[in-house]
């Protein structure tokens, strides 16, 4: 069982930036591939991130690429979000999950594909 838990949300300015953080514990996420979703109010919950367990590879929604990051350190058992140049569309509560894979170079993109997921943490643009 891996208990994941976000931290790092608030409020921010259109153009600023935040760093989300998503801590593991339970068990090490090495063997997990990481991805990061949002869902804003009446939408449903979509991908934002994905990275493969070795840290290797990464993917990213067309709404944020080239804007946000996606790393980990499985050291610290926590993996990362940084999020700039943000947008009040980018408001949501963000949610960490982690998929136990024997593959450490697949990354996954969907909500289905996961086992864990975290509680959530609110994220909120202004104009």
């Amino acid at each position: 069982q891996v208990q994941l838990v976000e931290s790092g949300g608030g409020l921010v300015q259109a153009g600023g930036s935040l760093r989300l953080s998503c801590a593991a514990s339970g068990r090490t996420i090495n063997g997990y591939g990481m991805g990061w979703f949002r869902q804003a109010p009446g939408k449903e919950r979509e991908f934002v991130a994905a990275i493969t367990w070795g840290g290797s590879r990464t993917y990213f929604a067309d709404s944020v690429k080239g804007r946000f990051t996606i790393s980990r350190d499985n050291a610290k058992e926590t993996a990362y979000l940084q999020m700039n140049n943000l947008k009040p569309e980018d408001t949501a509560v963000y949610y960490c999950a982690a998929k136990n894979t024997y593959f450490s170079d697949l990354y996954y993109l969907k909500t289905r594909d996961y086992d864990y997921w975290g509680q959530g943490t609110q994220v909120t643009v202004s104009s």
